[in-house]
């Protein structure tokens, strides 16, 4: 999702024919898809990771809240921290309800504009960034080159909603809405949140982990950071430990952190 400061309205991104080569299209649904019934089955995928990212936030509608990183030998073992906590900024409106299903009167469902990020338990399953593969070497996740034509379609009356495409690979475009990834500075550098997969249409799309505009800005629905801390947060995953996210308000944290297993 696109970054934005304070009080700036969001800017419509308009798509435009791609002409340079591309990698084949990268879905953005993750090979650990968010299940879609109760909580305990969130605790038993949380089981299988044993490299966490914890986010939190003040409230619901907080744009900013705090990174932390875990890691544990086995999922047997106990969490311990890795680094030092470090600053994000959120969506616009704050954190949303993955499941509308875990929704309350005072936790709204994630929906596509809403300007929310995503709160819940979700895989982190690809690496992407304007580094060619030849140059991201260093990189131990899936690696998707963003180029020319890559595209993330967030139009929901598309075949491809929520997923992250080559245009110029593409036999029919079908979407009149989508985010050109190679035109936006913050996605220099991203990761993947396995959110709304497999996709259904108006639950929200791109939702990813990238660079920040600055501490006073906030997102369309992404979680953003400084580049450095990005950078570190890229250079530490390892797709054989299978790195989670774990997104949510501080007092939801607090009621879930038993039932979720959570440090």
């Amino acid at each position: 999702m696109r970054v934005m400061r304070r009080g700036l309205p969001a800017a419509a991104l308009l798509l435009s024919a791609a002409c340079a080569s591309a990698p084949p299209p990268v879905d953005v649904r993750g090979p650990l898809p968010m299940p879609e019934t109760a909580r305990v089955e969130r605790r038993d995928r949380l089981g299988a990771t044993t490299q966490l990212v914890v986010v939190t936030t003040a409230s619901w509608d907080t744009t900013g809240g705090t990174l932390r990183r875990y890691e544990r030998a086995t999922p047997a073992d106990a969490w311990r921290a890795v680094g030092a906590a470090v600053p994000v900024v959120v969506g616009q409106h704050g954190l949303a309800w993955d499941d509308p299903a875990g929704a309350r009167e005072i936790a709204p469902p994630k929906r596509e504009g809403d300007g929310r990020a995503p709160a819940g338990v979700f895989a982190l399953d690809t690496v992407f960034g304007v580094a060619p593969a030849s140059e991201a070497t260093w990189i131990r996740m899936p690696y998707l080159p963003v180029t020319a034509g890559t595209e993330c379609v967030d139009d929901v009356a598309s075949s491809h909603y929520n997923t992250i495409v080559d245009r110029a690979a593409v036999g029919r475009v079908d979407w009149t809405s989508a985010e050109p990834m190679r035109r936006i500075d913050q996605y220099r550098l991203g990761v993947t949140v396995a959110y709304n997969a497999p996709p259904r249409a108006g639950r929200g799309s791109c939702i990813f982990m990238h660079i920040w505009a600055g501490p006073d800005t906030y997102t369309a629905g992404c979680t953003a950071m400084a580049e450095r801390d990005l950078t570190a947060l890229v250079l530490w995953m390892d797709r054989t430990r299978r790195p989670a996210l774990v997104q949510l308000p501080e007092s939801e944290y607090a009621r879930l952190r038993g039932e979720w297993l959570l440090p």
